[in-house]
Order: C-alpha cells, then structure tokens, then sequence
C-alpha cells in the first residue's frame, strides 16, 4: 500500500480571489493540421456533421463494422446455421399449432428482462386469442435473434453486445403492443370508448410536436416549478463565476458539524436532482441533520463556451468551490461529495489534492460515479473513436452538444421503457401520466460545451486515463489511489448509466478506508431514496484501507439487504467524520468576494 505524502503548503493558504467573477482563459484553436489541409478537414467536419443529424449522432461505420464482423464469421459456421434453422422451424411449428388452437401457447424466455417480466403482454387480454399468439410469436423472434447475434465463433464481445442490442431494438419495434390494430389493450380502449382515445392520442401528439419544435410551451399549466415547488430549501447564493453558482443553505438546526458539506452535481443535469421536493430533497435532510450544505450549480453553456475544458471544470468548478466553502465558515476541511460525472471530476480533483499533499477533505463520497470506464454499461456499445469522431465534428457546428442528443441516445438504451411505452400510453390509448418532480427534472436537460465533453469522452470514457494513470493535471499524472481521505461510495442496483459493479471498482483503485453501499432503483432513483420510501433497502460495509479485496460477487453475498434508506447511513458515516457541534457560520462572507449575491436557487438554474 502507498504511503502518506509529505504535506505541503495548502490552497488554504492562499488569498481569496479578488474578484467575485473569475475569467475563464479561453485557448486559441490548435488544428493541428498545416494551413494547407485546414480547408479540406472543415469539409470533412462538415460531412461527417451532416452524417450526425441524420443518423441522431450514431457512427454508421461503428454498426457496419459489427455487422461486417458477424456476417462474416456466421457465413463460415454451418454449425450455427444449421441450429438456428432447426429452432426457428421449432417455434414455427409452435406458433402454427398454437394458432391452430392445438396446445397451449407459453411464452419463449426474454432475456432481457430476465428479472422482470415483460409488462407490455402482462394485460389479461393478452392471455386470450390471437393475442397470446403474437405475443408468443414476438417474444421467440426477440429470443431468436438474441441467439442468432451470440455465440458465433470467433466474432469479438464489442461487436457481439451490439449486434445483440440492435436485434433487440429492431425486433421491439415490430413488437404487436406497438401497433393499435395488435394492441389487445388498445383494440380494449377503442370499443369501449367508440374511438375517443385515438382522438386524445392525437391531440396529446400534436401537442408535443408542437412543444419539441419549441413554437410553444408544453401544454397545460406547469405542476412544478423551479424556486416555487423544486429547488425550495433555503439558502443563498454566496459565490459566482463564468461558469458556476455556489449556493449556501440556511442552517436547520442550531448547531452545527464544523465541517461543511460540498456537494458537485453532473453537469449534464440541473443540481436540483438533489434537492427535488420538500420531501425528497437530500440536501434539505443534511441541513435537517445539522450540516452546513453547499452545493455549485453549473451554468448551462452556449456557443461562446466551446473552448471550456475538463480543466475549467476542475479549477472553476471544484477549486474555487472549496475555497470559498472554506473561507466562508473558517473550516480547516470540508466533506466534498460528487453525483455522477460530479462525482468523477471531484475524483480527478481529490486525486490532485491528494498528490500535491492538500489535505482540506475530510472525506470524498461518490455517488453513481464511475473513476474506471472498461464496465460503464450500455453506453459502450457505441463509444469507440468513430463515435467519438463523430459527435465532435457535429458539436464542432453549434459548440456543444444539445440536450436533445443526449436523451436520445439514453432513450435507445431502454427503448421499451423511454420510447414504446410513452408512446402506446399517450398516442394510441390517450391518456397523460400524472406529472411527478422527478419526471420534471428529467426534462430540465443541459448543454455540454464541445471541448470538454470531447476531453471527457476520449480522455476518461474511451481511453481510461484516469484509472491507468494517464490522466494529468496541470502538466502531472494523477491517480486515485493519492486520494488520502475516507471514501463513501454508492452503487444502484438497476443502474444502465453507471452500473454497480463499475462503481464498485473505486474499492479496487482507492488506498484509503472505502465504505460502499449498493442501493435499490436506478441511477436516480436510487440517489433520490430518501426516508420513508416504501420498498427502498440497500447494502453497506467498510473496507480498510489494508484489506484484502473482495469482487463485487463476493461482497453482495457477504452483505444483506437492509430496508430503509442509505441516506441515514450516510448522515452517520459524516458525523463519525465530523467535529463537535457549534454555532452555524453566516451566510456568505461579510464583504469582498463570497458575499450573498441573490437567493436560492439562483441564475443559472434557470437558462434555457
């Protein structure tokens, strides 16, 4: 195990800033090609830009290589053929016979909901005929060329995995709950109602189509709302720069752990994902528990920001963060917690601190942030340097990369969940789900400038530098394991973003005491799980810093589930790492640069 590095002057030392808004130094564009060719890239930047709207941002080359590499290796495996033809004969004659009523139709295995089953023919209509049939017949189709795409001899896991999730989207859209002349629940609605579901399900599309093209705001009065019913926990807004604000909440108590809470969100979300509804909010139950809370809300970037990099984010975002967190309540340390890409960059910055001997965090907590990218889900299925090629050439166009291209590609990823079943509820039966605060937050998307987001691409999610130690800061190579404080970390059991056993690995990389906690739901609602959530359990142990390690198989069998929700936990694990209670800190400094400059939640939460 490494040692202790020697200590060093801190950050802590140095003078606040001057000013209360920090210039950011915009580099001058490098093409890195003679002047000669730069005319002959732009032109292929600009087709390749076309090729991304056309195709949603997806690499065509990437699916033609996979396919190039099945096809070709299925072609020379009569062994494959020869059973994938005796099965589909096999589930032909079964549908046959079904259809024919002779014997009795059972749904063909659905591997990919192998732990849930397929809600989208758990309708009693379903079970009745011709609609058993279909269903039946769609489900042993899916099957079918799931074992079609796998296990054909010689053709590489990548390619593989893709052509599996591809078959999978192709058969699904082809699926009968997808059509309302097939739709045993939709055939249900429109005799019952002579028709007028299919008349609300094209008023409820007009709607949105209106509302996507941004030619009007969506329909209906806005349920929630942020700083009337999101984002209400009191505080103010004590420090701002070009690209965050940082928000100090009102204390709750009257007395208070010395050490203050930090908390960076992802920029590619509005930071009140962790502060939704009263009750639902976790920064509202820190404060509630006697934490001084802040936490930076990212400015939503434009064109002009297209040269910010993952180095602004660190020094603008998280450095600056901390010394004004600092300044403010005259702490030695604080507590610095990162949600989802918060989370990896307030890593990269710890692992900074780290190697050059800060010592200012009293403990690092990562919540469904991933520090090694080998094993981040689904989303791998499309990043490889074509990918990534592309989505800079398109994002080389506006300076970014637009909200809507971003919940596109997650939609893929679930489409059953986030394309068809939105669809059939709204479209072809008619109705509107009750609005909830989650679901609003969800469509408060972001921007991300060009710059970084191609550095977070190929720096940390294709190239893992940061986990094999090529990541560097300001001109060093950093790595996780120069982390000196205690490590909380959070896993969601139903996570596709970052799934667990990828955040898992922060046990494998750290050299510091790691607590882990694997909790129930999803990248969201696994975090948002506050007390009193029905049905919510999670996991949790510490590992020392001079353990032996333990995969992620053998520390789920290890640990049982618990009900009830992390955050408790959480609260407790700070205050075993916290001071004795005193008297809050003020509200932003007296005068100079962290005054108060307006209530919470602020400016930049509201850009569009």
């Amino acid at each position: 195990m490494s040692t202790q590095p020697k200590s060093i002057a801190s950050r802590a030392d140095k003078p606040a800033p001057s000013t209360q808004t920090s210039e950011i130094k915009r580099p001058s564009p490098d093409l890195k090609k003679t002047p000669l060719l730069a005319p002959f890239e732009t032109l292929d930047r600009m087709a390749h830009a076309s090729v991304a709207k056309a195709t949603s941002g997806l690499s065509p080359s990437v699916l033609a290589e996979a396919w190039m590499d099945w096809a070709t290796h299925l072609a020379v495996s009569p062994g494959k053929q020869l059973h994938l033809m005796e099965q589909a004969f096999r589930d032909a004659q079964t549908v046959w016979m079904a259809s024919l009523g002779i014997g009795k139709p059972e749904a063909a295995p659905d591997t990919s909901q192998a732990l849930n089953p397929d809600r989208r023919f758990a309708g009693e209509a379903w079970q009745k005929y011709p609609f058993n049939v279909w269903s039946q017949a769609h489900q042993q189709s899916w099957a079918w060329w799931q074992d079609a795409t796998g296990g054909v001899h010689g053709v590489t896991p990548e390619h593989e995995n893709l052509m599996g999730f591809v078959a999978g989207l192709m058969t699904d859209t082809a699926a009968p709950s997808n059509f309302a002349m097939t739709n045993a629940d939709v055939i249900s609605a429109t005799l019952t109602e002579h028709g007028q579901n299919l008349v609300r399900g094209v008023k409820n599309l007009t709607e949105d189509l209106i509302a996507k093209t941004g030619t009007a705001p969506p329909a209906g009065p806005q349920v929630f709302e942020v700083g009337r019913n999101l984002a209400t926990t009191p505080g103010k807004v004590v420090f701002r720069n070009d690209l965050i604000e940082l928000i100090q909440y009102s204390p709750a108590t009257d007395t208070v752990r010395p050490e203050p809470i930090l908390i960076v969100p992802a920029w590619i979300m509005k930071y009140y994902i962790l502060d939704l509804s009263a009750q639902n909010s976790l920064v509202a139950f820190l404060v509630a528990q006697g934490f001084t809370v802040f936490i930076v809300s990212w400015k939503n970037p434009g064109a002009e920001d297209r040269d910010l990099g993952m180095e602004d984010y660190r020094q603008l975002g998280v450095m600056e963060s901390i010394d004004a967190a600092l300044a403010i309540t005259k702490a030695p340390k604080l507590h610095a917690v990162g949600y989802c890409l918060g989370g990896t960059l307030l890593s990269i910055a710890a692992a900074a601190m780290g190697r050059d001997g800060d010592a200012r965090l009293a403990s690092a907590s990562f919540l469904a942030a991933q520090v090694d990218f080998t094993e981040a889900g689904p989303l791998r299925l499309f990043i490889n340097d074509s990918e990534v090629t592309l989505i800079e050439d398109m994002m080389a166009e506006k300076g970014y990369l637009s909200s809507d291209q971003m919940v596109g590609a997650f939609a893929l990823l679930r489409a059953r969940d986030l394309i068809w079943a939105p669809a059939i509820h709204n479209y072809l039966l008619g109705q509107r789900s009750d609005a909830f605060d989650l679901m609003a937050w969800n469509a408060d998307a972001t921007r991300m400038p060009a710059r970084m987001h191609s550095e977070y691409l190929r720096k940390l999610f294709l190239n893992n530098d940061l986990a094999e130690g090529r990541y560097h800061v300001e001109g060093k190579a950093i790595a996780v394991s120069d982390i000196r404080a205690p490590i909380f970390a959070v896993g969601t059991e139903d996570d596709h973003v970052a799934p667990w056993q990828s955040v898992y690995k922060m046990q494998l990389l750290a050299d510091t005491d790691v607590t882990f906690v694997l909790t129930s739901g999803g990248h969201n609602a696994g975090i948002v799980s506050e007390p009193g959530h029905a049905g919510r359990h999670f996991r949790i142990a510490e590992t020392k810093a001079n353990a032996t390690y333990r995969d992620p198989s053998e520390w789920l069998e290890k640990n049982a589930a618990q009900d009830g929700s992390w955050w408790t936990g959480f609260a407790n694990w700070l205050a075993a790492r916290s001071s004795a209670l005193a008297a809050p800190p003020a509200m932003g400094a007296h005068s100079g640069a962290y005054t108060a400059l307006c209530d919470a939640p602020g400016s930049y939460v509201m850009q569009r």
